[in-house]
């Protein structure tokens, strides 16, 4: 059962959702997504406790007035739902933003992150990376045009015909962003994160003292195999899983996505606490 609660972070009412029983695991979606991207994901029989934000301008989710939206503001608002919880420790993981986001957590709060589950990143250690311009260019074009002109332009654009050719989930994603009835307001959201990082090095990683479990799949031009790979290595010990592509067959990507995980969680965890087995 889900248990929705309200986080009031400045002046924006978050909706955190806390579900299930045993081992504490914050995980969190990616850039556009909320909850239902998440229970899709997330395994519900894996015997934890997850907790996600929506975060701001994310599903059921205000945007508020505090500019500009980074990572760290979306970490930050994590960890305010995590204390909410009543969560001292915990694993954290996530879905592209959502693994920067739990990146960032590891990194700066080293005393509560008991292990990492990084799924399909976008981000390695840098800003802007260069695999989150077809984003950047979909938040420009609204900003500039408004989201009904802006899809047309996009839709002609040589970044459309490449993803369909090489990417196609990738440009499903990018057209619901023009669909969305916030549209024009979340383009501020993607202009922002698109050219942020999560504030964590290479030497950030190879400090990482636990579990870790990184995810990745190919025919993903946003969340390129190369950068899950260069992201875990840096890691001591990281586990490295590839799973078949959401744009091959999403239900196969989902059931390997949810085994994957299960298994992490059960092979370094106590599953009903926060005891490495």
């Amino acid at each position: 059962m889900t248990r929705p609660t309200t986080l009031l972070r400045d002046d924006a009412a978050l909706r955190v959702s806390d579900t299930g029983d045993g081992l504490a695991v914050v995980f969190q979606h990616g850039l556009g997504g909320g909850e239902a991207q998440v229970a899709q994901a997330f395994p519900s029989g894996s015997g934890s406790r997850r907790v996600t934000l929506e975060c701001r301008g994310h599903g059921a989710s205000e945007l508020g007035t505090s500019r500009p939206f980074s990572l760290s503001m979306f970490a930050d608002d994590v960890v305010a739902a995590a204390d909410q919880a009543g969560l001292d420790r915990f694993v954290a993981g996530g879905i592209s933003m959502g693994a920067a986001i739990a990146m960032r957590l590891a990194c700066r709060h080293p005393d509560r992150v008991a292990g990492l589950m990084l799924v399909r990143p976008a981000w390695i250690f840098g800003s802007a990376p260069v695999n989150m311009r077809p984003i950047a260019e979909v938040a420009g074009l609204i900003l500039d045009h408004g989201p009904g002109k802006a899809r047309t332009i996009f839709a002609q654009s040589q970044t459309a015909a490449r993803l369909q050719r090489d990417a196609p989930d990738n440009l499903a994603s990018l057209f619901g962003y023009f669909d969305r009835p916030d549209a024009a307001a979340f383009a501020q959201v993607l202009a922002d994160i698109a050219a942020d990082g999560p504030g964590v090095s290479a030497n950030n990683a190879a400090a990482f003292g636990i579990p870790t479990l990184v995810i990745g799949n190919a025919m993903d031009a946003v969340h390129p195999l190369s950068a899950a790979h260069t992201l875990a290595s840096p890691i001591p010990g990281a586990a490295f899983a590839e799973i078949t592509p959401k744009a091959l067959d999403s239900v196969r990507h989902f059931a390997e996505l949810q085994t994957e995980i299960t298994t992490f969680l059960h092979a370094h965890f106590n599953i009903r606490s926060l005891v490495p087995s």
